[in-house]
């Protein structure tokens, strides 16, 4: 287990131990849910009073989170009396739903049981065995906060195993405290930090058939359900989805094993971010702060009740700048953990709530969001790190309205040859860099109309100096909070971007979708 069982110890939460009972963990589970599964009802199942009305929409909300399941094998964990089970069933290939409660699962086939394509199995998943390499989507509800520890790493272990190259696993799980409001005479639930459960479903691995690769869940998504905020002002109902990809045994992303465990850690660490929003401001981790979102979100004629996707939003600033002064909602999604983390914090201190702005962790290429959604997608700093630009603004110009708006700002490079020095920085950093006048002409390939693609160099030097300046204004401050290293690095960070312009190029872009 390694670091990974030092990191679970230090993260799980528990209401009632296995030493309280005097029983063994499988045991007191089980005796939970019998004491709550009496009549198999919908109530019993979700452990709340109000169950019929929660699952009117929170059933929609996470059949939209998955990838399309059609003609597809799906494995049910935690399928119960089986509120997805037909769901599922309507158009997958096959469902095979597991609960460790006999009278949920028969419940289940009870209601279920007529269509052909479904198997019901009353099993415990530590002790379930399946094929691998048998299913496309495993799909659990409910089901990890009832494991312990060292359960849910072997879980997870195995549903590798089970998915195909490729497949998906959804996970839905309650984090920090109960959210059902049925009585309990005990509560052996565990409430785990979803970082924790982010964390194992990133960091385990196992062998593919060629000696220098590893399988490996990569993360889609990952979000605190809308229907619980709306209707219990609770945002602790969280939900992954995360696919089986292949990746080098030697670790990528300079010794990370993920790109996002590569931003959680070096590019975007805690601390590297909130001494990045010292120099831009409260909320900002972007080029000029809250001066150039004011210039570049002028452009966007928003209007009350557009519904505006942010990518790469970072803390949050030019989101919360949008829905107070224009009325908008915003969806914003950033594949570092820690941006996200901190920009709900700052929601919270900015009297933001959680329609206003729905925070998602979430990689913006492999993310499917349902056509014409979106009034505006607004990106500031963030595609650098994508190599398909192309294929990824198709997706932008699927997921806009008609008439919709697509403003970006991006890293960029010049034109011709480019030093080596360069060369090695962008390296480095594992950016995708084109020239702005090669961004605009993708952006056309896209199919996106009115394209207008500036190089706006001068803008972003303008920037940089303005904050040395503020940087040496607060420099005792900064120096108390932070350190003198990190001063230093901040000003010469600062120093050596403006020495690279010759190479390094800043491109604005905005476009339409007729």
């Amino acid at each position: 287990m390694g670091d990974i069982g030092a990191f679970m110890q230090g993260h799980s939460s528990r209401t009632q131990s296995e030493a309280d009972y005097g029983k063994g963990v499988r045991e007191v589970m089980t005796d939970f849910w019998r004491e709550h599964s009496q009549e198999a009802s919908l109530e019993e199942m979700m452990l709340d009073s109000n169950a019929q009305e929660l699952t009117k929409h929170e059933l929609p909300e996470i059949l939209s989170y998955l990838p399309s399941w059609e003609s597809k094998d799906v494995i049910e964990l935690g399928a119960g009396i089986g509120r997805f089970t037909a769901k599922l069933a309507a158009t997958a290939k096959h469902v095979t739903a597991i609960d460790f409660m006999e009278k949920f699962i028969n419940k289940n086939q009870e209601t279920n049981g007529h269509i052909p394509n479904i198997d019901f199995r009353c099993e415990d998943v530590t002790k379930l065995r399946l094929e691998n390499n048998s299913c496309d989507l495993v799909f659990s509800n409910w089901l990890m906060m009832y494991l312990e520890d060292e359960e849910v790493h072997s879980l997870i272990n195995k549903e590798l195993s089970w998915i195909r190259e490729g497949g998906y696993l959804f996970a839905r799980e309650s984090c920090f405290g109960q959210s059902g409001n049925k009585k309990r005479s005990v509560n052996p639930t565990k409430y785990r930090d979803p970082s924790l459960y982010m964390a194992m479903f990133t960091m385990i691995t196992i062998p593919t058939e060629n000696e220098d690769e590893v399988f490996g869940f990569e993360l889609v998504l990952s979000r605190s359900l809308t229907s619980y905020i709306k209707m219990k002002h609770n945002p602790n109902q969280v939900v992954w989805l995360l696919q089986k990809l292949r990746r080098k045994a030697s670790t990528i992303n300079n010794g990370y094993k993920t790109f996002q465990e590569f931003l959680d850690n070096q590019q975007y660490s805690l601390n590297g971010i909130l001494r990045y929003e010292k120099i831009f401001g409260r909320t900002f981790v972007s080029t000029g702060g809250i001066d150039t979102t004011k210039d570049f979100v002028s452009r966007l004629d928003l209007q009350p009740g557009q519904v505006v996707l942010d990518i790469g939003c970072g803390i949050g600033g030019s989101a919360f700048y949008m829905v107070k002064e224009f009325g908008v909602k915003v969806v914003a999604i950033d594949l570092s953990a820690n941006m996200i983390n901190i920009g709900m914090d700052r929601a919270r201190e900015m009297d933001i709530n959680e329609d206003e702005v729905q925070f998602e962790i979430a990689d913006a290429t492999k993310r499917e969001y349902e056509p014409n959604t979106f009034d505006v997608i607004y990106s500031r700093d963030t595609i650098l790190h994508i190599p398909d630009k192309l294929a990824l603004f198709k997706q932008f110009f699927k997921w806009l309205k008609p008439g919709g708006k697509l403003f970006i700002s991006d890293y960029c490079c010049s034109d011709g040859d480019h030093s080596d020095q360069f060369k090695d920085y962008v390296k480095q950093r594992g950016y995708n860099l084109l020239s702005p006048a090669r961004y605009g002409k993708v952006l056309e390939e896209a199919g996106f109309t009115r394209v207008d693609a500036q190089d706006r160099t001068d803008l972003f030097v303008q920037s940089l100096e303005k904050e040395l300046i503020v940087a040496e204004d607060i420099r005792e401050d900064f120096v108390k909070e932070f350190s003198q290293d990190d001063f230093d690095y901040i000003v010469n960070g600062w120093k050596d971007k403006v020495g690279r312009t010759q190479d390094q190029r800043w491109g604005v872009f905005y476009a339409e979708k007729n």
